[in-house]
């Protein structure tokens, strides 16, 4: 078997957005949400993934997966690749746009069900909770009660995750392993006894793939490349940039602290010194000096 990297795009929506599989998705879903009993999803629909504007012209949104349960609660689940600027109220954004759409207008608010964020966040973290998954709810802040129940973010940093076959301690545990380390598996683990997770493995086997589909996926693959290598250049550049800007303004106060001990009669050595200058570059800089003062 060769496995995809669960992360892209292609293999992401095939394994978690088909809806003539959805097992991956409700046992992905009850575990990461800790759904047990009468909580756990037993049926899902998978929803358009655009969000259309009420308005024309208004922004429309694509989600990775958007799907309602058998009690009409909402879940949106992304993965996002690397941090970006206004992280969280992207994530705002949609949660309360998907949250809103139940309803038409605003006096059948009853009507609203429970919507929840699932991100997964592959190369940065979000939180300082060392778990490597934390639940954000609306909560009075003395005492910790949820004061509004119909919202909630959970946040997957699969950097925090370092657990190996041998140290997978429940589902969840799998799930995670799955989704970070798929593509560096040749075999399905021997302790995945759980249907959507076994069926989560198969869909991810690009053996089974149509050639639509792997062609689909490296297109998505070289994208990505392509994106943190435009990253990383910048990244070398505002590197690049922060150098020269630091050393123009260090040579700048130099330049200052010259000119200052000199008004102050200091002698010339005594300066250069003072500056690791020589004496013939005090010399030069108290010139310039005075020329730019003509």
């Amino acid at each position: 078997m060769k496995f995809a990297d669960v992360k892209n795009d292609i293999a992401f929506r095939k394994i978690f957005g088909n809806e003539n599989r959805t097992e991956s998705l409700i046992s992905f879903l009850n575990a990461v949400l800790g759904f047990e009993g009468d909580d756990r999803i037993m049926s899902v629909t998978i929803v358009n993934p655009y969000q259309l504007p009420k308005l024309r012209g208004g922004k429309v949104s694509i989600l990775d997966v958007r799907a309602t349960d058998q009690r009409k609660q909402q879940f949106i689940v992304e993965m996002q690749m690397a941090a970006q600027d206004g992280f969280d109220k992207r994530v705002l954004y949609y949660l309360t746009k998907g949250y809103n759409s139940q309803i038409r207008r605003a006096d059948q608010y009853r009507k609203l069900n429970p919507a929840y964020f699932v991100g997964i966040l592959s190369d940065f973290s979000h939180t300082q909770n060392p778990n490597y998954i934390s639940r954000s709810r609306i909560q009075d802040i003395d005492t910790g009660e949820v004061t509004i129940k119909d919202v909630e973010f959970n946040f997957i940093e699969l950097e925090k995750f370092d657990k190996k076959l041998s140290d997978l301690q429940n589902l969840t545990d799998k799930w995670i392993f799955f989704i970070k380390n798929a593509e560096n598996l040749n075999v399905i683990p021997n302790d995945v006894d759980d249907e959507g997770l076994r069926s989560a493995y198969q869909e991810a086997n690009q053996y089974t793939w149509s050639q639509a589909e792997l062609d689909a996926y490296d297109y998505i693959d070289m994208r990505e490349e392509e994106g943190r290598a435009k990253l990383d250049a910048a990244e070398k550049r505002g590197k690049a940039e922060g150098v020269a800007e630091t050393e123009a303004k260090a040579a700048q106060e130099k330049e200052m602290m010259i000119l200052t001990l000199h008004e102050n009669g200091v002698p010339m050595s005594i300066i250069a010194i003072s500056t690791q200058k020589t004496e013939a570059e005090v010399q030069q800089i108290i010139a310039a000096h005075r020329l730019a003062d003509c």
